[in-house]
């Protein structure tokens, strides 16, 4: 029971992962001068319009994945660098506001919860705590330098249109992409059912996750601890 509440609060964290981040670029590309996300449907914040099957099933399990690719038109926009490096950076910024939100709602979960339905509990405390995991992921994630990530297109916005280090993370990004997130889903199994540990200092990802939780959200952590009257958190989050 407590491994199938975990996937339901998993994929419902994931839908306020992706949703968001795919609607705030098509948002920003609108205001910067580009309606094509507009026009095609894209600036929505209806989940169905931006989840990529295989990237909603991947993050649900590893906790990295992605969404379809909004469509722009660089072109259109008033600015071409600060256009398309503002879409491209609109996503994470969305997803980390996200995750100072999530980190606020779990800690009452975690605190203050004096109802004794166990299952309630359970489903809200892996949903606020995957909704920070899950969006500071999704944050550093998509900051690499690897198409169809939005790093590609902040790399895309500060060098030259033709280049062969361009040409190559547009051509192979997808296919390493996919690499890392099946070999750190493989660690997790066999971390999980066998006694081989040692296995943890091969997740690529799993570094990536560390770094973006410990690192990227110790300043959520601090505020909101603090706010709480909690003291200074430690490094170490949840086990990760």
């Amino acid at each position: 029971m407590d491994q199938l509440i975990f996937y339901l609060a998993s994929i419902l964290a994931v839908i306020f992962v992706f949703a968001p981040h795919e609607f705030a670029h098509a948002y920003v590309a609108y205001k910067c001068g580009d309606p094509t996300a507009k026009m095609r449907g894209r600036m929505t914040l209806n989940p169905l319009k931006h989840l990529d099957p295989v990237g909603f099933i991947l993050c649900a399990l590893a906790g990295f994945g992605w969404a379809k690719p909004v469509p722009i038109d660089p072109y259109n926009f008033k600015n071409y660098r600060k256009g398309l490096f503002l879409t491209a950076i609109a996503g994470v910024v969305t997803n980390y506001i996200i995750a100072f939100i999530g980190y606020l709602l779990l800690l009452p979960v975690m605190y203050y919860w004096t109802s004794g339905l166990y299952e309630l509990w359970l489903f809200f405390f892996y949903f606020f705590r995957n909704l920070f995991v899950f969006n500071l992921s999704v944050f550093i994630f998509n900051l690499l330098p690897l198409y169809p990530l939005d790093g590609f297109r902040v790399v895309e916005a500060f060098t030259r249109q033709v280049n062969p280090v361009q040409r190559f993370l547009r051509t192979y990004g997808q296919y390493i992409l996919i690499i890392l997130v099946v070999e750190s889903f493989l660690c997790g199994i066999v971390i999980d059912n066998t006694a081989l540990y040692f296995f943890k200092y091969f997740d690529i990802l799993g570094y990536i996750q560390w770094f973006a939780v410990n690192i990227l959200g110790y300043p959520i952590r601090l505020i909101w601890n603090l706010v709480f009257g909690l003291g200074v958190p430690p490094l170490v989050f949840l086990g990760l």
